[in-house]
């Protein structure tokens, strides 16, 4: 099922690679078709054309954070025909700090967040994060998961699946770095050193 993705993937590049220039409604037929190809090589994944540059698009296939979907991620990227002006990437890659999030009726900003590490005794190999927000709504699992959506922006969508354990929101307290915060920005560099300690 690869090849026939691929090959559906190869017959249409000329057209996905002009996608700026195609009529909206084309585009977004291109783009539903792209789905369904990739549907019907394994559901639950997803894809996100980049922007054109100087080299090409990127295309990014992401399993959306299910850690049972990402052997078909790796696999298909693996297996990419050597197609012009295409890199294909696989899982969502970091985007760097000083990141916005928008996410149903909230706005994240890394700048304006901070977190502590929770040790997990059950899974040492993954890290708890407590998370603090301005004006946290308790129960409220739209917050929560555009919390998530953020780590995932800062540290990629396979860290963050991988790693990240267990996730809570708390307050800002007065003072965040007395009481063993960090900015959210660090987050990264934090993720680094826990990979390799």
């Amino acid at each position: 099922m690869i090849e026939t993705f691929w090959k559906w993937f190869s017959d249409n590049s000329e057209q996905l690679t002009m996608l700026d220039d195609l009529d909206e409604k084309t585009a977004k037929r291109l783009l539903v078709d792209m789905q369904s190809a990739l549907d019907k090589y394994c559901e639950g994944l997803t894809f996100e054309v980049g922007e054109q540059t100087q080299n090409g698009r990127t295309l990014t296939f992401s399993a959306e954070g299910d850690i049972d979907l990402f052997k078909y991620v790796t696999d298909l990227v693996e297996n990419a025909p050597d197609v012009d002006w295409w890199e294909f990437v696989a899982f969502k890659q970091p985007k760097g700090k000083g990141l916005k999030v928008y996410f149903d009726k909230y706005v994240f900003d890394t700048r304006k967040m901070y977190f502590t590490e929770m040790e997990n005794e059950e899974s040492p190999d993954m890290v708890g994060l407590r998370v603090a927000v301005e004006n946290p709504v308790v129960g409220d699992d739209d917050q929560l998961v555009g919390v998530y959506v953020t780590i995932e922006g800062l540290i990629g969508e396979f860290d963050c699946a991988t790693l990240v354990g267990y996730l809570e929101i708390c307050p800002i307290p007065q003072e965040p770095f007395k009481d063993g915060f960090k900015i959210m920005d660090d987050l990264p560099d934090f993720i680094e050193w826990f990979k390799n300690r």
